[in-house]
């Protein structure tokens, strides 16, 4: 009687456990733009540039306050989505806005960890679900603002096509 009442509770411990939160999903960040010194003239400027290149290409996106604009291609499943902290992979490709030339891609999963990632991807990924397809349209500001990196000019608003594969 004793093993079978042991047992008992063991089942029911584990099925509250379930319920519980997943101690690697505790985001403890969130996105703060403040200590980046971004001029709001020159946010202004890059969110306005992208609306009018949305606009004229007839894309509904999704407008985040911070300036980060998406559209979600293809809805991932589930509601679980990545952390500041959490490593996510991804499959990626991205272009220029204004001439939409590729200046990276991987189209096998490459793993990051979204702290270390621009801050317009620090804003995105967060509200994207395993699974996910998106665009992101990224203000230059929140990606590499003046400084010319590899193939992207200074300055340069930024297109992503990503998936999140997972995290």
């Amino acid at each position: 009687m004793r093993s079978i009442v042991s047992v008992f509770l063991v089942a029911i411990l584990a099925g509250f456990t379930g319920c519980l939160p997943d101690p690697e999903k505790v985001c403890t960040k969130t996105v703060d733009t403040a200590p980046l010194g971004i001029p709001p003239a020159l946010l202004d400027r890059d969110v306005a540039a992208i609306d009018l290149f949305l606009t004229t290409n007839k894309i509904i996106a999704v407008k985040d306050p911070q300036g980060v604009r998406y559209t979600v291609t293809e809805q991932g499943s589930g509601s679980d989505t990545p952390c500041l902290e959490s490593r996510i992979r991804v499959v990626y490709t991205g272009k220029l806005m204004t001439t939409g030339a590729i200046f990276d891609a991987a189209a096998a999963p490459v793993e990051f960890s979204l702290l270390g990632l621009i801050p317009g991807w620090q804003i995105a990924f967060p509200k994207l679900t395993r699974g996910s397809k998106a665009t992101l349209y990224i203000p230059s500001v929140l990606a590499y603002g003046a400084q010319a990196v590899g193939k992207i000019p200074a300055n340069s608003n930024l297109i992503f096509e990503v998936e999140l594969i997972g995290f």
